[in-house]
């Protein structure tokens, strides 16, 4: 792996970590199968690095503050606040949390996003996705402060990473999306190039998909964006050097559909029912057999979840550190 720490992976994505020997080119992992990019064991070293600087900040004054606005009572939601939170607590950052109703109005929604822009405890927050049917997401993103957005998705957020200068020249002093963000960080642990590579990502949500597409431009990389309308999605993963796949269907990318050598990142998380034992079991969008012809593959759980997780408490302690 790459001797960059994970506050050079993730703080300034202009850098790019050394080529391991061999590169991506090379099939799987000695002995057979893909090397496994785990997630969980950079997202702790993530999180000891910004514990150290939560410290440093406290030392200053300064008390990083996550907020948290939750509409209804998703299960996936649900689950996922209540990790945001363990996080906070685990890196000392204090936490705010305001969960509504299914029924909650615009209004109350809106009254939500003021309280947070005002609360001087709150350094950053986020507006969990997805919002209940008839409240527009965009609307509702546009009227946070630009500086305390978290998830990195405020247009003005956005619009700083399209106008960022390619190649990665300099840093983007805006907090950037924080699935992309980790997927940048994790392929850099790896030691897996970017540059001059061609990526296909499968999916092009807000979240994921279209800022992901803008982040790996800036470093440099093609990156070829498919989605439900795409003639060949197959054909486009087959020349890729990085799969990024982040369409919700499991099992989705089999293992011909991956070039030998190609590293395959799992962005996909799906509740899967197991009709003999009557458990879910999570599932992500790559076939398990893919890892006999990739050289690296994120697992799910495991791989992209813990570091976008991650990658939201780095993107509060900036917002703290900028202040």
């Amino acid at each position: 792996m790459s001797s960059v720490s994970p506050s050079d992976a993730v703080v300034r994505p202009g850098v790019e970590a050394p080529v391991a020997a061999g590169g991506t080119a090379a099939g799987g992992a000695a002995g057979g199968g893909a090397v496994t990019i785990d997630g969980t064991a950079l997202a702790a070293k993530v999180k000891a690095d910004l514990r150290e600087r939560v410290t440093a900040l406290k030392a200053k004054g300064v008390h990083p503050g996550l907020g948290t606005i939750l509409v209804g009572s998703n299960p996936a939601s649900l689950s996922y606040i209540a990790g945001k939170h363990r996080d906070c607590a685990e890196v000392g950052i204090e936490s705010i949390r305001l969960d509504l109703p299914e029924s909650a109005t615009e209004d109350e929604v809106r009254a939500a996003i003021h309280y947070m822009n005002d609360n001087p405890a709150v350094t950053a927050f986020i507006i969990q996705l997805p919002l209940p049917e008839g409240i527009d997401p965009t609307g509702m993103l546009e009227l946070m402060d630009p500086r305390k957005d978290a998830d990195g998705l405020h247009p003005l957020n956005l619009g700083e990473l399209v106008l960022a200068v390619p190649g990665g020249k300099g840093s983007i002093d805006t907090p950037l999306p924080c699935t992309p963000r980790g997927i940048v960080a994790m392929l850099r642990e790896y030691d897996i190039p970017i540059a001059g590579q061609h990526v296909t990502i499968i999916g092009q949500g807000l979240t994921v998909g279209r800022p992901l597409g803008l982040l790996l431009t800036r470093l440099e990389a093609t990156a070829t964006l498919t989605h439900s309308r795409t003639v060949d999605v197959a054909a486009e993963c087959r020349r890729a050097d990085i799969i990024v796949a982040a369409a919700g269907v499991p099992g989705l990318v089999k293992a011909d559909w991956v070039k030998p050598g190609a590293a395959v990142i799992d962005v996909g998380i799906t509740r899967v029912l197991n009709e003999e034992t009557g458990k879910y079991k999570l599932r992500g969008d790559v076939d398990p057999a893919a890892a006999s012809v990739a050289r690296f593959l994120s697992p799910v759980p495991g791989g992209v979840g813990p570091m976008t997780r991650a990658m939201l408490l780095a993107n509060v302690v900036e917002a703290a550190e900028r202040r």
